[in-house]
């Protein structure tokens, strides 16, 4: 066990490092092993049921050994409507083995993944780290057979061997697909040290308040004041403060973040130091979902630049007094983590469990200590902010909406992709841009956001003030069963609950219920009226926002589509309910008498 030894050397045996620990665990053997739990749990002051409850929460973390070659296949609503079943099918019929399980020799092993930030080129899979996008069936007959022959996922999907820390790598696997630009985003073109001497040479309340004048609100979806944020995090007697970026990009339908990660890295870690100066934080930390593990290596080079530079580190710019460096915290699959007290909560090595608020991170976040948690995006427009100054920022947008923001785009349109749009933008000129012929209905902020009406809400405005967005737009034309997507989209919610409180855990299950009755003609008006008493009660009693804005593809479809489920409903008659099945509720008890009665005949 001298491998475990050094593992836990290597992170000191801090109990809160224990996600990076199981990571390099898992990296060694290919699994979690039990006989490492034990020297584990000593040396942490854990138990080893502590261990076992932290990494089972999570999706990528194995308790048993997988298969030589891992695959996940993304089984998102994107990829049903682009050739997912037939892909599905094929990895069966290559591999011999069927989802959820090894093939016969242990080579490979098929597991379905919640979206992986792809949305926009599926169908795609993981195999290990590495990615394989627009799949068809041929595709997955090349890429098995290669690997039958002895091939690995990097040599297949990387055939020149472009080093894990450089763009060329990533790109070789991921197309960015960045549509158009504005003023604020994919510029790469700032002068990083000039802008540095210019920020810490101005005083941290007044980068705070150029941040606040610029109006700019959270890019993650809460649109929360980034400079109020900031400042009260700033307003505390505690010494020690953190700064933590959220990558933990888990909407299904959003892939943004990924782009900014990919194209424009320091733009994000500058952004991150300087809400360091500004808060008097001595420690940036990125948490990255594990889906883009690809990326870890490329922005650990990235790291390493800026503090070859001089723009990282000790007395950054020449100032003793300002020492303050970034590090990359790897998530594990949840996604509940992007919810900042979940995020932070696996990030002290537990369970993604959302906290009761308050305090707010603000106050106690990260080991207890002020900590600004803010999105991917919001980084790199506090960059520009920065460079450009809060007027040029506030005079683009709307009056509560300033700037611009980026949109991830998929679906039924001619070029899904990255677009920069300025907020204040209708609905129909977002579709026109993407080549959205006929769209008919738009999910707007993923499963979390709002189903809307193309013919009803077209004219509307993507703004704070009108329709909010957190940066995903999904489109579906009239050829599409919207009950199946909103039954995909529940199905999410409850496979991502993370079952600390009761309205999410079992309210999902029973908003998830009776969706399948409507599809499955077993639903009639009382149903419909029970689910929107039950869907405000998920909303209003639920400890986080994933219970918060869970039961809304069902409560916004009601509203916008109500039609498909009136053409779905039942008549009443009688008492019961369309969906009592007198036979199956009857079983349980014929079973236990037909049992008593052999029992009786034996004796």
């Amino acid at each position: 066990m001298k491998k475990i030894h050094e593992i836990l050397y290597r992170h000191n045996s801090d109990r809160t490092r224990l996600m990076d620990i199981l990571w390099d665990v898992q990296h060694h053997w290919g699994y979690i092993p039990d006989e490492v739990l034990p020297e584990m749990a000593d040396k942490l002051g854990l138990t080893e049921l502590d261990i076992r409850e932290t990494y089972s929460f999570y999706h990528f973390f194995l308790g048993k050994p997988p298969a030589k070659h891992q695959i996940y296949l993304s089984d998102t609503v994107i990829a049903r409507m682009h050739g997912y079943q037939a892909v599905h099918d094929a990895l069966e019929q290559e591999t011999g083995c069927v989802f959820g399980g090894k093939d016969a020799t242990g080579t490979f092993g098929l597991e379905t993944a919640e979206c992986i930030g792809l949305s926009d080129q599926e169908p795609a899979m993981l195999i290990g780290k590495e990615v394989f996008t627009r799949l068809t069936p041929e595709k997955i007959s090349q890429i098995i057979s290669r690997l039958k022959k002895g091939e690995s996922a990097a040599d297949i999907v990387n055939p020149q061997g472009f080093a894990s820390d450089t763009l060329a790598y990533v790109h070789a696997m991921v197309e960015s697909g960045i549509r158009s630009k504005g003023a604020v985003y994919f510029q790469n073109k700032t002068d990083f040290k000039a802008l540095l001497n210019k920020v810490i040479n101005t005083r941290p309340e007044v980068v705070i308040k150029t941040v606040s004048e610029s109006g700019l609100r959270g890019r993650g979806g809460a649109g929360f004041s980034t400079g109020l944020k900031w400042r009260l995090c700033s307003d505390n007697d505690e010494k020690t403060r953190f700064v933590i970026c959220n990558a933990d990009e888990g909407e299904p339908g959003t892939f943004k973040d990924r782009v900014l990660l990919t194209e424009s890295p320091k733009e994000v870690i500058f952004g991150m130091i300087t809400a360091g100066h500004a808060i008097g934080a001595q420690e940036g930390i990125i948490y990255l979902r594990s889906e883009y593990y690809y990326l870890k290596d490329y922005l650990e080079k990235q790291l390493a630049d800026f503090r070859a530079e001089g723009l990282l580190g000790k007395s950054i710019g020449g100032k003793s007094e300002f020492n303050f460096d970034v590090r990359i915290q790897m998530g594990a699959g949840a996604y509940i983590c992007g919810d900042e007290t979940a995020l932070i909560e696996s990030m002290e090595g537990k369970r993604g469990t959302p906290r009761v608020k308050p305090p707010y991170p603000v106050n106690m976040g990260y080991l207890g200590k002020p900590t600004s948690v803010n999105n991917v995006e919001s980084f790199v427009a506090v960059t520009r902010i920065m460079e450009e100054g809060s007027p040029w920022f506030k005079a683009m947008g709307t009056a509560e909406s300033t700037g611009t923001r980026l949109l991830s785009i998929s679906g039924d349109c001619d070029a899904p992709g990255i677009y920069e749009i300025e907020w204040g933008i209708t609905l129909n000129e977002v579709l026109k841009k993407a080549g959205a012929k006929d769209a008919w209905a738009v999910q707007v902020s993923g499963p979390s956001g709002d189903c809307v009406s193309v013919e009803k809400d077209g004219h509307r405005a993507i703004a704070l003030e009108d329709l909010t967005c957190n940066g995903s737009l999904m489109i579906f034309n009239r050829s599409r069963d919207l009950l199946a997507i909103v039954k995909h989209f529940m199905r999410f919610f409850v496979n991502e609950s993370c079952g600390i409180c009761v309205p999410c855990r079992s309210g999902n299950v029973d908003l998830y219920k009776t969706i399948s009755r409507v599809i499955d003609n077993k639903a009639c008006q009382k149903d419909l009226d029970e689910v929107v008493v039950w869907g405000k009660l998920v909303r209003k009693t639920s400890r986080c926002g994933l219970g918060g804005t869970s039961p809304k593809p069902i409560l916004t479809t009601l509203e916008k589509f109500p039609e498909i489920y009136q053409a779905k409903l039942v008549k009443q008659v009688g008492p019961l309910l369309p969906s009592f099945d007198l036979k199956e509720s009857r079983r349980g008890y014929l079973e236990a008498v037909a049992t008593l009665n052999n029992r009786s005949t034996c004796s």
